[in-house]
């Protein structure tokens, strides 16, 4: 199929996109690599009257690292997972990275791109949520900063305004100790969709007592979720096996899964369970 009719604005920097956004809000869709919006597009599942191309704004393309590290939403996912300074600060995006699409996907697909199209199965959102990221939001009047638990809404929703682009994600390196994992399970690995998704960052004593831990669960719910359950069990305790083993049974008290033609509620229920379990065991080698 072909897409509808609809006008083409190409941007060159952020004031040009939040300038066309502030123009046109609703009516607008906005384009980065277009590995989610064109085959939307080209089935006719939206209809925006305008699209507006930022995939030249080079002012939305770095990877920085001062403070804490810095990505524009621009930065494909390739760069992202290639990047040095990333697996060595933050190694739970380039981890995630490794199960997305193809190396074609890649080097189109945006970090921002990806966190702004929200689905609910989706590496990048999920492994946001574990890391406590911040991205932010800019329109033509100024930028504003969310939490990762605070930007998706919904199954393929967030919380940015019509006239808003997401524009950096900002992340806070890991401490001394963390370890992290990403793991899922789909039915054709790096080439199909999801069905359940697990990232963690876990941060361990040399006796290995917890002192910090996040775990994101993607496939199971309208968006990303925490376990908050299975990380209250786990925060201040000494990791052996069969806590790992209580925690991982604790998600099913933080997960409502859909079931659809990927997987059933049970089937899901049972591989969240599973792969939580599977990546603690191989974040803290609990024996």
């Amino acid at each position: 199929m072909k897409p509808p009719r609809f006008r083409y604005l190409a941007a060159d920097s952020v004031e040009e996109a939040v300038g066309h956004l502030a123009a046109h809000g609703p009516e607008a869709r906005v384009l980065a690599g277009g590995q989610s919006l064109m085959p939307l597009l080209n089935r006719r599942l939206v209809r925006p009257s305008v699209i507006i191309d930022i995939s030249r704004a080079r002012d939305l393309a770095y990877i920085d690292l001062a403070d804490e590290l810095r990505l524009g939403a621009g930065v494909t996912q390739m760069a992202l997972e290639r990047s040095t300074p990333v697996r060595r600060t933050v190694p739970l995006l380039a981890q995630a990275l490794a199960w997305v699409g193809s190396v074609a996907t890649k080097n189109r697909g945006t970090v921002g791109g990806s966190a702004a199209f929200a689905d609910p199965a989706a590496e990048i959102p999920a492994a946001l949520l574990a890391l406590d990221a911040r991205l932010i939001a800019t329109n033509s009047s100024g930028s504003r900063e969310l939490g990762a638990s605070e930007f998706v809404t919904g199954p393929f929703r967030t919380a940015l305004e019509p006239d808003e682009l997401v524009t950096e994600i900002r992340v806070a390196p890991d401490l001394p100790g963390t370890r992290t994992r990403f793991i899922e399970v789909s039915r054709r690995p790096g080439g199909s969709r999801a069905i359940v998704g697990v990232a963690l960052a876990a941060r361990l004593d040399d006796d290995r007592t917890c002192r910090s831990i996040r775990i994101a669960l993607s496939g199971v719910g309208e968006a990303p979720i925490r376990a908050r359950g299975a990380e209250r069990l786990l925060i201040g305790a000494t990791i052996r096996s069969g806590l790992v083993r209580e925690a991982a049974r604790a998600v099913n008290d933080d997960m409502d899964p859909p079931a659809d033609a990927l997987a059933s509620r049970a089937t899901r229920r049972s591989l969240a369970v599973a792969l939580v379990h599977k990546g603690l065991i191989a974040a803290t080698n609990a024996i």
